[in-house]
């Protein structure tokens, strides 16, 4: 899931750094969206709020990410995805065992060259190097309500892992050729987010807006953020790891699919 996804976010977050300002307007937009969704929808909107809980629900998301406390003096967003889902385990499906696994880029650096002679740069080469938090866990959902609205709420236990990398590869495809793990980190980790899903079909496997807002509980964790990395006149490199309290808040908008519907 990284490898295919990361580039071009950490690429779009390297162009268009996000701010305070930014993750305001994300909210506001994310609230927005929520808001039009209470417009009925035409001929479907008496089947909607008639629409039945499903057993279980498989969904995919993009995530920003805000650094809580300490962490944000080291950098100040960044952006990624998740897969997650849940599976009803009480008779009404309002208690749920919930599952996720996903990906964080809060840095990233990109350095383009010439391959050595005799080729030189009639081959163009750039080496990536990306600062993600990789992270899942499993524990229990609450539906609070059924119907159009679904709000839930959940905690999961699990792990994050904080790791950097580097890729070398062509100028032109972006595919990399070699790829090595710098520094890296791994913690036990507990979660606990909310949200609500606004169905937007009904049917046996009906389609929801997922929003939602989660926070991190990573503790105390060494990691490297840009400009970590030094590369030395010899070819050697010397890292600066950092070791701090890296809480996080992620702000998520997706959609969801359900399944087995009652």
């Amino acid at each position: 899931m990284e490898l295919g996804v990361a580039r071009p976010i950490a690429n779009t977050l390297r162009e268009y750094p996000l701010g305070a300002e930014d993750s305001m307007r994300f909210i506001a937009a994310v609230a927005w969206a929520a808001v039009m969704c209470w417009v009925p929808m035409e001929g479907g909107a008496q089947r909607l709020r008639e629409a039945r809980l499903p057993r279980g629900y498989a969904g995919l998301s993009l995530d920003i990410l805000e650094p809580s406390g300490e962490l944000g003096t080291f950098f100040d967003n960044g952006a990624g995805g998740q897969i997650h889902g849940g599976f009803g385990i009480s008779s009404e499906s309002r208690l749920r065992l919930r599952g996720d696994f996903g990906f964080l880029i809060y840095g990233h650096e990109q350095r383009e060259f010439c391959a050595p002679v005799p080729i030189g740069c009639r081959i163009g080469l750039h080496l990536d190097t990306n600062n993600t938090i990789l992270f899942g866990g499993i524990g229990p959902e609450f539906v609070l309500m059924t119907g159009r609205i679904e709000p839930y709420v959940y905690g999961t236990m699990g792990f994050s892992y904080f790791v950097t990398t580097s890729s070398l590869g062509g100028s032109d495809d972006g595919e990399a050729l070699f790829q090595t793990t710098n520094y890296s980190d791994g913690v036990m980790a507990w979660k606990a987010g909310g949200g609500f899903r606004i169905r937007l079909s009904g049917g046996e496997h009906p389609v929801a807006m997922d929003l939602g807002l989660e926070r991190h509980q990573n503790g105390i964790v060494s990691f490297l953020t840009k400009g970590d990395i030094q590369d030395n006149s010899d070819g050697s490199v010397t890292l600066f790891p950092n070791k701090a309290e890296a809480n996080l808040m992620t702000f998520r908008l997706g959609v969801s699919i359900g399944f087995w519907t009652r």
